[in-house]
């Protein structure tokens, strides 16, 4: 089986590859529903660190997974649907839930993950995420496009003195880029990691080249 233009891992190991438009636009929007389910439960996961209002989750790992798992199109759309969970009230942010946590101190991570899955979606579509030397590179945009739109927000909107951090794009960084470097290495390589192993699977039971 040879994999069509723009496929992603998805396309091979959920039913209904092949299958009639209706039952492809049926299974695309179980998943798109799936991912933006999984964005909600994951911030459960959070640690708060006491010199800054950004904390740690989980979320960034399922950004990259989902833009490189669903593709670009479905990814973004995954991530603009768990934005849209959270404007109606439901409690699926860091904050909570409700317009004001689109433009509060952290909004500015919320905003970058539709852009992050989508990059990173596009660079899987064109295989980069089928081998252990370049799926590293497909998810390093995704990483760098989180941390780099959400200290920009923090930096625009500047920091509140409860956090003991004064204004400025400098003390931005240290709030909300530096501290979180280690962090999300490591969300990238094991993500950039899974994936070949998931293509070398599907590879060894579908006979896909």
């Amino acid at each position: 089986m040879i994999t069509s233009p723009k496929s992603t891992i998805v396309d091979y190991i959920v039913p209904g590859r092949g299958s009639s438009r209706a039952v492809a636009l049926l299974r695309d929007g179980l998943l798109i529903l799936g991912v933006s389910i999984l964005m909600a439960l994951s911030v459960r996961a959070r640690i708060y660190l006491p010199f800054t209002p950004v904390p740690l989750t989980l979320q960034t790992f399922l950004v990259l997974l989902a833009g490189a798992a669903l593709g670009s199109k479905r990814g973004a759309l995954a991530m603009l649907l768990y934005l849209a969970e959270g404007a109606a009230g439901l409690p699926v942010f860091t904050t909570g839930g409700g317009l004001a946590s689109l433009v509060g101190l952290t909004a500015g991570y919320l905003w970058s993950y539709p852009v992050a899955a989508f990059v990173v979606g596009w660079l899987c579509e064109r295989g980069m995420d089928r081998s252990y030397l370049t799926s590293i590179f497909a998810m390093l945009p995704g990483a760098i496009l989180n941390l780099a739109v959400g200290t920009l927000w923090l930096a625009i909107l500047g920091l509140p003195a409860a956090h003991g951090i004064d204004h400025g794009f400098v003390t931005a960084m240290l709030a909300g880029f530096v501290p979180f470097i280690p962090g999300e290495a490591i969300k990238m390589v094991i993500a950039a990691a899974l994936l070949p192993t998931a293509w070398m699977v599907v590879r060894r039971t579908n006979k896909v080249s």
